[in-house]
């Protein structure tokens, strides 16, 4: 049954009148009123027709009340809801809660909802209470994509954090703005303009406060994070704690002596007191701020540039430092903002120009894509404009946002001729620096690295070492390994404690080539918490992306995926569809490796059919990676070849990124399915090419692929050699793949006992750090071996007898039609079967049928027996 809802809403015009919320939510119950008897009747007609000197006292009108709520709650449930609680009359009020203490056990309800910190007679009753906290950030985020789907990412986030969890807030704030500046393509005033709504909201009182106290507002308000001690310290405007108590009695911000710091009560009171103050008072607040901030340059530029009120090329200058130091801070999306008002207040087209170009390059990296087109656009072209720069800033945003490397690359060759007699330490030279490793990173053609080298040779050898060792650990790995692990070792230990972005992130990269990160992470980690709030998002997300691959390769996979969704939350919230496809390509190799075979084809598919048009051969590796190590835990070994065999030529080993890692995965694959030949081959191949001189991880990797492929009068030598291998347990996965197959040559050959020993450690290892498939692999081989190992999952359901008989048909190759003809089924209930199967033996194709059959078949024999 559903409730009659009664609304009313408190008024603070309407508090003085008695009875006004009584008759403004029960007055459509007056039909009901006529049933009651002729006192009450009499009363509550009183109490509508709202004659003051008719009306009756509180506890008369409050019997009649009662009455009136129970006869109509007999027809109906009630629910009463009153917003703006503390403007409640007192008479209402009264009446209201006479009547909601006596009605026992009648279906009324009352909700009564009141702003924090407003107190009413209500409140004093003992009626139950609860604290309606803000939104959290994710619900905050899904309100205002429901409602305003179209806002760019800059945007949203600026609003998201002005709203601070306020519904009304999230939903006012996008009207305020027009539909240039919601899609991005015009920016958001400085000064974000309220609704009346929100106004009367957050600053309902402010026009009521003394001169004094409006003024100290504003000047706590401009003063962001500045304390009370700062503001006092203005010769402009001297001011007194005194001047901020009436702004405290409203409840509008609080001022604690202790510690001299001013917090209002919600983001939106702050930016309301700016609004409404007049310009001129503003631009004053601002000018005795920036005299009391004489100590620290780059706040005094700001206050200064919102003083000014035309051009002023020497505030410009001083917004130019202020940006370079806010960018050397972490703090790049503030530098944006500063180097834009600079180019506002430029006096001379080219100095505008350039510094809006400077800003959208700065904008690429700051996690504002969706600012620099149109500053770019705002820029021009003039004599003075910075070209390189306007190409190095192009071609970041085709890189982060499409994808576009090819159109990257050509790009970055212009800006490379533009910007030849730029300075070495210019915004141009390492902007396309950069931008030209990523190209290079994620292609597999030549050119951009060539053109990497090439560029690099234009700075001091000193200037570069982050892009030299990333271009010699991707390039030619094989060649001076030691020498680049040495480099790596040396240029981590010389960065200064706040080293920029572009300093670590090339590192990084190398390292993860050179299987070295993980002696690294505390950089990466430092770089990723400086630059995480307000700073270069374009390096932060590649960071995280790096020490979640760091940390698969060890073996920590809950980690690994822990850091790959805070890196895909960012790049999905920034706009980096660059990273979030690199991300998800790393997720669909995870997904792989825990057994999670369907979300692992999805996610590869997904990336291969995004990473294809775009020639970006890096990404298709990991994807592909992501189809070979599915099929290779569900036993497909056919599947697992085609896939591996499209990032590595069989016999032609590259020491390319990922071709290095899937040596084994090719061998084992090839071995699986009759290839010997083109297995030894391609094991010699990257014996020849020096693959095992890279790094620990692939000299077990490759020792692992010679013991697999070998004859089984060298192979036993062979895989001890490989597990003996110094640091082999610093890569578990790897381990484990190859005391697998150590353990299945082990029982092949007949030693059982020792192959009970090797199947038994990879699978613990296996079991250890999530790699389900290879767990039900690992046990069916210990298994075959006569040890009854125990299920992961007792709890798992049975099949059926006829389920089994299905799957068993199955396992032999039988067709459903053919199975359905034997058993008398039709071949849809053979499919339905199957269906059900699949699930209750944990796999989901057919070639992994006869393993899981096995792996379930009744257990005869303790652990330790042989079978007889």
């Amino acid at each position: 049954m559903g409730r009659r809802v009664l609304r009313a809403c408190g008024a603070e015009f309407e508090a003085g009148i008695s009875f006004a919320m009584i008759h403004q939510m029960l007055y459509p119950l007056r039909a009901d009123a006529d049933l009651l008897p002729g006192p009450q009747r009499d009363v509550l007609c009183r109490l509508f027709d709202l004659t003051p000197a008719a009306l009756p006292d509180p506890l008369t009108a409050g019997t009649a009340v009662l009455a009136l709520l129970g006869a109509a709650a007999d027809e109906c449930p009630l629910l009463l809801v009153a917003d703006d609680a503390p403007w409640i009359d007192p008479a209402s009020a009264t009446v209201l809660a006479f009547a909601m203490r006596r009605l026992g056990q009648a279906p009324v309800a009352l909700l009564a909802a009141a702003r924090t910190g407003l107190k009413g007679l209500l409140h004093h009753v003992g009626l139950p209470e609860r604290t309606v906290p803000p939104l959290d950030d994710q619900s905050a985020a899904e309100l205002v994509e429901a409602r305003w789907p179209g806002l760019a990412p800059t945007v949203r986030r600026r609003l998201l954090a002005q709203a601070a969890g306020n519904p009304l807030a999230l939903q006012e704030l996008p009207t305020t703005l027009n539909d240039r500046q919601r899609s991005g393509a015009q920016p958001v005033p400085s000064v974000l303009p309220l609704s009346e709504r929100l106004l009367d909201t957050f600053a309902p009182e402010l026009d009521q406060l003394p001169g004094p106290t409006r003024k100290a507002l504003l000047l706590a308000a401009l003063a962001a994070d500045d304390d009370l001690d700062t503001i006092r310290a203005t010769t402009r405007c001297s001011l007194d704690l005194d001047d901020l108590a009436p702004a405290q009695r409203a409840r509008l911000v609080h001022a604690d002596t202790a510690s001299g710091q001013v917090t209002f009560s919600h983001p939106l009171t702050r930016s309301a007191v700016v609004y409404l103050a007049p310009p001129g008072e503003r631009r004053a607040a601002h000018r005795a701020l920036a005299e009391a901030l004489a100590f620290d340059p780059e706040r005094q530029a700001c206050h200064l540039a919102a003083a000014s009120a035309g051009p002023d090329e020497t505030v410009a200058r001083a917004l130019d430092k202020a940006a370079m130091l806010a960018r050397h801070r972490g703090r790049a999306s503030t530098a944006v903002a500063t180097l834009v008002r600079a180019a506002e207040l430029s006096p001379h087209p080219g100095d505008r120009s350039r510094r809006l170009v400077e800003a959208a390059h700065l904008a690429t990296m700051a996690g504002q894509l969706d600012q620099v087109t149109w500053l770019l656009a705002d820029a021009g072209q003039t004599p003075q404009s910075p070209d390189a720069l306007v190409f190095a800033a192009t071609a970041h945003l085709l890189t982060n946002d499409e994808g576009d490397v090819s159109a990257a690359y050509r790009l970055l060759t212009r800006a490379l001729d533009a910007g030849e007699d730029a300075g070495p330490e210019s915004w141009d030279r390492y902007g396309i620096l950069y931008a030209l490793l990523l190209v290079s990173l994620y292609t597999l053609r030549p050119e951009p690295w060539e053109l990497l080298r090439k560029a690099m040779v234009r700075f001091e050898p000193e200037q570069v070492v982050p892009f030299q060792l990333c271009y010699d650990a991707y390039v030619d790995p094989t060649r001076a390994s030691d020498a680049i692990r040495e480099g790596l070792a040396r240029a981590f230990a010389a960065l200064p404690r706040a080293a920029a972005p572009w300093e670590v992130i090339p590192l990084a990269f190398a390292a993860v080539a050179m299987d070295t990160l993980s002696d690294y992470r505390y950089a990466v980690r430092g770089m990723i918490e400086r630059e995480r709030d307000g700073g270069a998002i374009a390096m932060v997300v590649p960071a995280l992306m790096l020490l979640c691959q760091d940390s698969y390769v060890h073996g920590r996979w809950d980690e690994a995926e822990n850091l790959a969704q805070q890196g895909l939350e960012l790049a999905t919230g920034y706009g980096y569809s660059f990273w979030e496809r690199q991300i998800r390509a790393v997720l669909a190799s995870g997904a792989a490796l825990r057994g999670d075979v369907d979300l692992a084809r999805a996610r590869s598919k997904e990336t291969t059919t995004w990473a294809a048009p775009r020639g970006m051969g890096v990404t298709m590796g990991y994807a592909r990676s992501a189809g070979h190590l599915a099929a290779m835990g569900q036993g497909d070994f056919e599947e697992a070849h085609t896939q591996v065999a499209q990032i590595a030529p069989p016999s032609a080993p590259s020491a390319g990124i990922p071709n290095r890692w899937v040596v084994l995965d090719l061998v084992e694959a090839a071995m699986r399915t009759g290839r010997r030949e083109e297995a030894r081959a391609h094991v010699v191949a990257a014996q020849q090419g020096g693959l095992p001189r890279i790094g620990t991880r692939i000299a077990i990797i490759t020792a692992g692929a010679a013991a697999v492929a070998a004859d089984d009068d060298k192979a036993g030598a062979l895989f001890e050699a490989a597990l003996a291998l110094p640091e082999a347990a610093r890569y578990p996965w790897e381990q484990a793949r190859i005391q697998f197959a150590y353990g299945q040559w082990l029982r092949r050959t007949r030693d059982t006992a020792r192959a009970r020993i090797q199947l038994r450690a990879a699978m613990e290892t296996f079991d250890r750090i999530g790699a389900r498939a290879m767990v039900q692999r690992a046990r069916n081989e210990l298994r075959a071996t006569g040890v009854a190992a125990a299920r992961s999952d007792p709890a798992a359901p049975e099949l059926t007898a006829q389920e089994r008989q299905i799957a068993e048909l199955a396992a032999t190759g039988l067709t459903n039609k053919e199975i359905g003809a034997r058993l008398f089924l039709s071949h849809c209930t053979v499919g339905s079967h199957l269906h059900r199967i699949f699930p209750k033996l944990g796999i989901t194709t057919r070639a992994a049928l006869r393993a899981a059959l096995e792996a379930g078949a009744p257990e005869a024999h303790s652990e330790g027996q042989f079978q007889s």
